[in-house]
């Protein structure tokens, strides 16, 4: 009998640039492996497999033997290897160059090392807008896979998506199929029978229908509880016997043999979008649970329901810029390292170019970009490896122009494209990045020698998930759910961990409070904010003399309704790991002393390590990252990161109180929700009185330093840097 229906399986298996070397071994092992041996024997099915970048060449220098099953698969066209972007971007992240270039990149290397010429490849995260179309056309892609989703957004019906579809750009034609969302969660989760019953009663109303499951390869064996379920209790063979069993009217082929063997089923234009759970976490939070809310009550009423599904959509996947403005931070620092490669080129030489470009298309990979069901940008180790590999290529970029030459330069632009302009402050050491219209504050420091940026830190907000915390409810039971759907609390009392900030959690943040605050109050958010200088704007001058530079920031504001003036001065000299920051209060009151405090926040330094400390700057240890501290009559602290390699020491030239404490954030995770470190809090802070003219003045030293240089605590005259 002629096979009545096709069945595409396209799996698509990643791991992001920064994730845990453990991480990639325990999915291999779990998932892509034992896929692999269970498939190997079933000679008459065909799948369409997609392996991320990263994962790829992971597995390229610890596994080649699995590569070598690969190419014998594939050149036995039982399995069609498909490419995609290099290191899996969402591609609206990205101009074009990078999208063709990273599309063609991957293409070439499947090519040398599989000896597979690619066709078609995997829309990552299936994140689409229009005018993809032409990139991926010119990048030589025939063909990819999307969600129904898309499809119904474009307003056709789920009986006609059987089939694939084809879209064009400017006259570039794209052939695109539809994924089914009921088989996403179907398979590996129903029992095998149910899965065969849907795709023969949906074949036999529309015979010589193609049906595609695009999904992540994880979900077989790496997501909870998936390893037991898929290959312990035998449901992928069990699933590959029923396909076997019935191929005399179901054939499970490849994207590319669909293509060859039935024509398209139209011409289709789909809006942007991407699959119906991206959709939702791109929203607002609290649009985001007034959409759960809703949903959730139109569900009761299953035939009204069944009509309106199709036209229902949450938001727009950029939108996670505005959602996490911690995104949008490295979204900026990426164009402007692309920004920087592409002026440059044919300017330096090309095996530098090339590998600074590699470095950047590392730094676009997508994960740390946004947040769903997965931990995404609440991973510090995901931020901070996007960070590293930006600076890379900007050192690169820079040892090109500059060489060996120490150096120091100030610029001022809309960096983070907000209508402010912003400062960059830029040596061969450091890089700072300052935000004058926003309460003058220090939003990015980079630390050339690591690649590292200490501001990488993550604000706290509400989730809607939070909801589910707070109520303690529990989604674990007997049967296997899918990741969307599982609540597995990782420790207890994460409820009493909620905790939200007014501001981001970034440095040279001017607070008032209370003569009687105190570190708990701060630390819990219950303290009042007396002022108005967090938040608002600055002016700012740039102030340049021959070995340093310097950005003034003022603000006429007031505290406690009385009228204040705040200048503050970063300072960059050449060849400097330090900074030097000037404050200056004007017109304070001679009668009244107030609690003034300055916080600066530092990420990348986890607790819960003994590698990991607080000292003062005598080098005696006041414990690891994660503790609390409350210092009286201090000259500083310093904080350590041994297997970074660098100390990271704030001089301060009059005895301060010194808060320090962690700052993390109950986030949700493929494996249930945790408490995640996210940053140090170190917060100096003084009960002020002015002298006879109502002045008051202090000079810090921020010295972020290699662990072997010794630290410098001579200390400049705040007045002379505010003249610089």
């Amino acid at each position: 009998m002629v096979p009545t229906a096709q069945l595409c399986l396209v799996l698509h298996n990643h791991q992001p640039i920064g994730n845990f070397d453990g991480v990639f071994e325990q999915a291999y092992q779990d998932s892509y492996l034992p896929f692999l041996d269970v498939f190997e024997p079933f000679a008459e099915l065909r799948i369409s497999l997609h392996t991320s970048g990263p994962l790829m060449l992971w597995l390229a220098e610890r596994h080649p033997e699995y590569l070598e099953r690969l190419r014998r698969l594939a050149a036995q066209q039982r399995i069609e290897i498909i490419g995609g972007p290099l290191y899996e971007p969402i591609l609206s992240m990205l101009p074009s160059r990078d999208r063709i270039g990273q599309i063609r990149a991957y293409s070439q290397w499947i090519e040398e090392h599989l000896d597979v010429k690619v066709a078609g490849m995997w829309t990552p995260e299936r994140v689409w807008e229009s005018h993809f179309a032409s990139d991926l056309a010119d990048a030589g892609i025939g063909y990819t896979v999307l969600d129904d989703f898309h499809f119904h957004a474009a307003g056709l019906p789920k009986e006609q998506l059987t089939g694939y579809f084809i879209t064009e750009e400017e006259g570039r034609l794209l052939r695109v199929f539809p994924g089914s969302e009921q088989l996403r969660y179907l398979i590996p989760f129903a029992p095998v029978e149910q899965t065969i019953d849907y795709i023969r009663g949906a074949a036999e109303q529309q015979p010589g229908s193609v049906f595609v499951f695009g999904d992540d390869g994880e979900k077989f064996g790496t997501w909870p509880d998936t390893q037991q379920h898929v290959y312990g209790d035998g449901w992928l063979i069990r699933f590959f016997e029923a396909l076997t069993d019935n191929r005399d009217w179901l054939a499970t082929n490849t994207l590319a043999q669909a293509i060859e063997s039935t024509p398209a089923k139209g011409k289709v234009y789909l809006p942007d979008c991407s699959y119906r759970e991206m959709t939702e976490w791109a929203l607002p939070v609290a649009q985001q649970i007034q959409y759960d809310d809703a949903t959730r009550a139109l569900r009761q009423d299953s035939a009204q329901w069944d009509s309106i599904q199709p036209f229902v959509r949450g938001g727009f996947w950029r939108n996670f810029k505005v959602k996490y403005p911690e995104a949008n931070e490295m979204y900026a620092r990426m164009l402007s390292v692309s920004r920087r490669l592409a002026d440059m080129q044919g300017e330096i030489d090309p095996d530098v170019w090339k590998k600074a470009q590699d470095h950047l298309y590392r730094g676009q990979c997508n994960c740390s970009y946004w947040h769903g069901a997965f931990g995404g940008i609440y991973l510090p180790h995901l931020r901070n490896a996007v960070y590293h590999e930006l600076i890379t290529a900007d050192n690169l970029l820079n040892q090109q122009r500059y060489g060996a030459t120490p150096w120091v330069e100030a610029t001022v632009e809309d960096y983070d494209f907000d209508g402010d302009q912003e400062v960059r402050l830029s040596s061969d050491k450091m890089v700072a990045w300052l935000a004058p219209a926003r309460g003058g504050r220090l939003y990015e420091l980079d630390t050339r020698s690591i690649a590292h940026n200490l501001l990488a830190t993550m604000q706290r907000k509400p989730e809607p998930y939070h909801r589910k915390v707070l109520s303690g409810a529990s989604g674990e039971g007997d049967s296997v759910a899918s990741i969307h759907d599982r609540v597995v609390f990782k420790q207890a009392g994460l409820d009493q961990m909620l905790q939200y900030d007014r501001y981001p959690r970034k440095s040279l943040m001017d607070h008032f409070w209370d003569d009687d605050a105190t570190l708990d109050a701060v630390r819990s958010g219950d303290a009042i904010e007396r002022g108005d200088f967090v938040d608002l704007g600055y002016e700012a001058k740039l102030r340049r003399a021959a070995d340093r530079i310097q950005v003034q920031m003022r603000r006429d504001g007031n505290a406690w309704g009385i009228p204040l003036s705040i200048t503050k001065a970063v300072t960059m000299s050449v060849g400097s790991e330090t900074l030097e920051i000037a404050y200056l209060i004007e017109d304070l009151p001679k009668d009244r002393p107030l609690h003034f405090a300055i916080e600066l926040n530092f990420a990348g330094l986890p607790a819960g390590a003994d590698d990991r400390y607080f000292s003062d700057l005598e080098g005696e240890r006041l414990g690891q990252l994660g503790k609390r501290l409350d210092l009286n009559a201090s000259a500083g602290i310093q904080m350590t990161d041994e297997w970074l390699g660098i100390d990271v020491a704030l001089s301060i030239d009059r005895p301060s109180g010194v808060w320090a404490f962690p700052v993390q954030t109950v986030s949700q995770s493929e494996a249930g929700f945790e408490l995640v470190h996210q940053s140090v809090c170190v917060m100096p802070h003084w009960i002020v009185t002015g002298d006879a003219d109502g002045r008051w003045t202090v000079t810090m030293r921020l010295a972020i330093r290699d662990r072997d240089t010794p630290l410098n605590r001579k200390h400049a005259d705040a007045a002379d840097l505010l003249r610089v």
